[in-house]
């Protein structure tokens, strides 16, 4: 249990955390998923031992929180976000007081409670870097353990050893946890050779990599392809220089982390020199777990598109350092006025965003075209689908009655996205199979759902479903591999009194299984 002398640091922190809870579940309960998270839906439905994008820990959360899709609704997915987010407040406020003290951890849990990364992307929403923060934080707080020398040498060597499993969690959860491992070790070589002699080094990196080898023995299996789709997301031997790209990076990560607290970083930097506010060796081992990745991500922007919530993990030590400075400050103060302007700014986004999905209250220009209606308005990615769900049920059932289409014929989609959204939405409420055929660059895990579920016999019927935000003709990609394609119906989704955009639903009819888009590769 977390204990916190300073009684009003401690109910400062309560608070923080209850109302951090109460609306973070209550965002979780009301908004409808967007492209990615549904799509990491579908690694609870179909579990692996991997997956063709991402290692399998955001799957195994889902399956741990629902109760193995017993509980299948938003909040029931997302509910591992919502309770990792109340530890992980916990645990920056525990790396705060190991850096300096109790004010430096309510600092540092005020400042993560502004990044729009950590309570949001993270905090709400279901994605790998759910686990990975859960554990990149545990990791980090064990190592401060570990480089600690007030603690006894047997609690120091446990949290070594279990800092560099934490790490090899954070990997199994993404990718980019390797960075976690790679700043401690960085800081081992640097400033803690001792540990060089000390066999829990040796250990734990090999407990990581043990914890690692579902990733491997599932690429072994699918000739290294995971591996191979992120390499060639960074390649940067192809194309020039792109200025654009890296511009967009930067401003990314400003927005997501909250500009308030970049510039609080940043000032926490330039204060290094002239105030001794963090212990150098402690200051080097945030450092070192924060800038690596920072600057890999943004050397591949210089070339390559990259996301800007890919360095998310590494604000937290940033965060932690931007605390200690406040802290020494700020020494009386429980809510100085940085942290007020960082916190408001982030529940005004928070909630501008929640009220335009909802409402749309901010108009965006609305396209004349009803095949492009809704395009300009990004906002609609978390809108309409439960809608579209209960149109279609009615449709189909009208279908299956009249015999105008078989009964439980399957949806056919183009992409990853919206074939996960239709799989939620659409298919899972009316007991029917969503397939995606195309390139597996589009498709992605579809393949590999693909062929768990069966592909359809010949002369099978089976829905296409587009919308109007990104309509794509059927006729283009099945158009051979059914013998009719009838004209479609259109479902309108409404938002208050405006609608908003339109579904166009497809019967194909006469499955020519041969004619099928399959990817270029063997299975």
């Amino acid at each position: 249990m977390l204990q916190i002398k300073d009684p009003d640091i401690r109910k400062s922190f309560v608070l923080l955390a209850t109302v951090s809870a109460l609306a973070r579940a209550f965002l979780a309960a009301t908004l409808e998923f967007g492209n990615d998270e549904v799509y990491y839906w579908t690694f609870a439905v179909y579990p692996d031992l991997s997956h063709f994008d991402h290692p399998p820990m955001v799957g195994w959360i889902i399956q741990l929180f629902s109760l193995n899709l017993i509980m299948e609704s938003e909040l029931f997915i997302r509910l591992g976000s919502v309770i990792f987010g109340i530890i992980n407040l916990g645990l920056i406020f525990l790396i705060g007081r190991e850096v300096r003290d109790e004010r430096t951890g309510l600092f540092a849990a005020l400042l993560y409670t502004a990044s729009i990364y950590a309570t949001v992307i993270t905090g709400v929403f279901i994605l790998p870097d759910t686990p990975q923060n859960l554990f990149w934080l545990l990791g980090l707080w064990l190592f401060f353990r570990a480089f600690n020398e007030t603690y006894s040498d047997k609690l120091r060597r446990n949290a070594l050893f279990l800092a560099l499993v934490m790490g090899g969690f954070s990997i199994l959860s993404k990718y980019t946890g390797v960075f976690l491992i790679f700043g401690g070790v960085v800081y081992i070589l640097s400033y803690q050779q001792i540990w060089l002699r000390r066999k829990e080094l040796y250990l734990g990196l090999l407990a990581a990599a043990m914890i690692i080898t579902p990733i491997l023995f599932w690429n072994i299996e699918n000739d290294f392809i995971s591996f191979t789709y992120q390499g060639a997301r960074v390649d940067v031997s192809h194309g020039g220089l792109r200025p654009d790209y890296f511009a967009t990076e930067v401003l990314g990560q400003i927005l997501y982390n909250n500009p308030v607290n970049v510039v609080l970083i940043v000032m926490a930097f330039f204060a290094l020199r002239r105030n001794k506010y963090i212990d150098s060796n402690q200051c080097w081992l945030l450092l070192f777990t924060s800038l690596p990745m920072i600057g890999v991500f943004l050397t591949f922007a210089l070339f390559r598109q990259t996301l800007p919530h890919w360095t998310g993990p590494s604000y937290h030590s940033l965060m932690i350092l931007a605390a200690a400075w406040l802290a020494s400050k700020y020494p009386e103060s429980r809510f100085p006025a940085p942290l007020k302007w960082a916190v408001g700014i982030c529940s005004f986004v928070v909630v501008l965003g929640f009220v335009q999905i909802k409402t749309g209250l901010i108009p965006f220009p609305k396209e004349t075209e009803s095949r492009k209606l809704g395009k300009s308005d990004p906002t609609l990615d978390m809108y309409g689908w439960r809608q579209l769900g209960d149109e279609f049920k009615q449709l189909a059932a009208t279908d299956t009655v009249t015999r105008l289409m078989k009964p439980n014929s399957p949806i056919f989609s183009y992409r990853w996205f919206p074939a996960a959204n239709l799989d939620y939405y659409v298919a899972w409420p009316s007991q029917r199979f969503v397939y995606a055929f195309g390139s597996l660059e589009k498709i992605h895990k579809y393949l590999w759902i693909d062929y768990a579920l069966g592909i359809p016999a010949d002369s099978s019927d089976a829905y296409f479903i587009t919308s109007s935000r990104d309509f794509y003709d059927p006729y283009q990609l099945y158009g051979k591999a059914f013998e009719r394609i009838l004209p479609p119906d259109s479902i309108a989704i409404r938002r208050g009194d405006d609608t908003v955009m339109f579904h166009y639903v497809y019967r194909m009819k006469g499955l020519r299984v041969k004619e099928l888009p399959f990817p270029n590769m063997t299975r």
